[in-house]
């Protein structure tokens, strides 16, 4: 079975309260991340007609603060499906209420996997795609799945030297003082 993304694409909007905010004034990133958390939820429940879960999330950058009174508008979408996962595109975007003015201020992408009424991860349908920024979302999705794959491959503990990574490492703010014995063997866990 397949589904088109339309099908469980999502928008919410809420206004940020007093109560959402953080020490500075500013809407807290930390409730910003559970409002992004629920509508990952509703998306993938929507496109799977199970019950989901987070499995992960990637890439969640703070582009601009939101601030008390202006309109969140959060907008998710399918971007790629697996077997049982799917992963889920969401954009954040605030609005000043007196003036209109729009601002991009979050993307993040939220791994879900469905779930049968045992607790077993379940079959996702598939996902026709439409358009070509479809497209570009699923074939980046697949990207950043196949990166860090890559980068778990890479940093797996059972190959892992540190010592392959000491040159680069100075290029950095970092102060290498290793036991003696640690740098003879070359399996230091970090």
């Amino acid at each position: 079975m397949y589904k088109t993304i339309d099908s469980s694409r999502i928008s919410i909007s809420e206004l940020m309260l007093p109560s959402h905010s953080n020490f500075s004034g500013k809407i807290h990133g930390g409730y910003i991340l559970n409002l992004m958390d629920q509508i990952a939820f509703a998306c993938a429940s929507k496109h799977s007609g199970t019950y989901c879960v987070t499995a992960s999330v990637d890439t969640v950058d703070f582009i601009n603060p939101i601030e008390v009174g202006e309109l969140v508008t959060m907008k998710a979408s399918v971007n790629y499906v697996g077997k049982t996962s799917m992963v889920i595109g969401i954009r954040v975007e605030s609005e000043h209420i007196q003036t209109g003015e729009i601002k991009h201020c979050n993307s993040s992408y939220f791994t879900m996997v469905a779930k049968d009424e045992s607790g077993n991860s379940a079959v996702v349908p598939g996902i026709i795609i439409n358009d070509k920024t479809e497209v570009k979302r699923f074939l980046k999705a697949l990207k950043r799945i196949k990166t860090k794959k890559q980068r778990q491959l890479e940093f797996n503990h059972d190959n892992f030297s540190y010592q392959d990574y000491l040159k680069e490492l100075k290029n950095y703010r970092v102060k290498i003082e290793l036991p003696e014995d640690q740098n003879k063997r070359g399996n230091l866990n970090f």
